[in-house]
């Protein structure tokens, strides 16, 4: 099973698809956009009843053209690649570099499409499938996109390093909505596969990962900070920020829980603990001096008020003499 791998020797997490299943979402779409056509005609036809035969021929077509391949084009364009067959099949149009389309690459797409699809009956792009190596047909060659399969067996899931912890929190405030997912797709992929790249490559790829991320956020990273451990922290950043977010969704309509707080207590002005290595270590006391003070302590609680402590009577030894009486 190939996988996509970028120019860095990244390999992505995005497993193309093959032509049995790219086929039975074309068929799909096709139904969809034969039905829809069907009635946009019987629609025309009641509408464009008194038009003679030329104008009835020239709205005929455009509304094939509209819904046969603008329809296909629009759903792409604004689903990021998932039309309804592939919505079924669970597969998704992305770019060589595992992000999402944009209008150009659906309209490249659905233009070669007409060619190899419809007036060839799908031969030229099941020909095309077959002898590319990622099962890209023609207008995937020319527009750079790949189908793609979502739907994949979770049997070895990436781990994602975490970030040193005296980064924790210190991204809170960054501005993170201008990321496109293509960026944090490529910054995972890379998380995930540090550890077998060779060391020079990764920190190659690092720096520039988080030179593309600093140019979408707009905030230089801290220079103390090296860049796996800025990405690390960043995307633990916005890991964070979904999960509140999510949070905060699932829980809406239900008053939150508070705690009571202390009347009169006040708060303790926060110190830092110190750190175990550099704590005196505490030294024993004596048992006896523990004794002592043991003694002396009862000594005092036992005596009334006013009167002078006495000290404990001390036991003779018993040596079988008794004194007369």
């Amino acid at each position: 099973m190939s996988e996509l791998v970028t120019g860095e020797a990244v390999a992505l997490e995005l497993r193309p698809a093959r032509l049995p299943s790219r086929a039975l979402a074309v068929l799909l779409d096709l139904l969809v956009a034969t039905v829809a056509y069907v009635l946009v005609t019987i629609a025309l036809v009641a509408s464009t009843a008194s038009m003679d035969e030329a104008a009835q021929f020239a709205v005929s077509l455009a509304a094939f053209v509209l819904v046969m391949v603008g329809g296909p084009i629009a759903v792409e364009t604004l689903s990021h690649g998932r039309s309804l067959g592939k919505l079924a099949c669970g597969l998704r149009v992305v770019r060589d570099d595992g992000g999402p389309i944009r209008f150009r690459h659906a309209l490249v797409r659905g233009l070669i499409g007409v060619i190899e699809i419809l007036l060839t009956l799908g031969v030229i792009a099941c020909i095309a499938s077959l002898v590319s190596a990622r099962g890209r047909r023609l207008g995937d060659v020319f527009a750079g996109t790949l189908v793609v399969r979502e739907r994949v067996p979770v049997s070895h899931p990436a781990h994602l390093p975490p970030p040193p912890p005296w980064l924790a929190g210190r991204f809170a405030e960054l501005d993170l909505s201008a990321v496109p997912d293509g960026l944090w797709l490529a910054v995972r992929q890379y998380l995930a596969r540090m550890g077998q790249l060779d060391p020079q490559v990764g920190w190659g790829m690092a720096e520039r990962l988080a030179a593309d991320l600093v140019a979408r956020t707009g905030t230089p990273a801290p220079p103390d900070v090296p860049p796996a451990a800025y990405l690390a922290a960043v995307v633990q950043e916005r890991q964070a920020r979904e999960a509140r977010r999510a949070f905060a969704n699932g829980s809406s309509g239900r008053a939150p829980f508070t705690a009571a707080a202390p009347v009169a207590a006040s708060p303790a002005p926060p110190t830092a603990p110190a750190p175990a290595v550099w704590a005196a270590p505490a030294q024993p006391v004596p048992p006896s001096a523990t004794g002592a003070a043991a003694s002396d302590a009862a000594a005092s609680v036992e005596a009334e008020p006013g009167q002078v402590p006495q000290a404990p009577a001390v036991e003779q030894p018993r040596t079988g003499f008794a004194p007369p009486a």
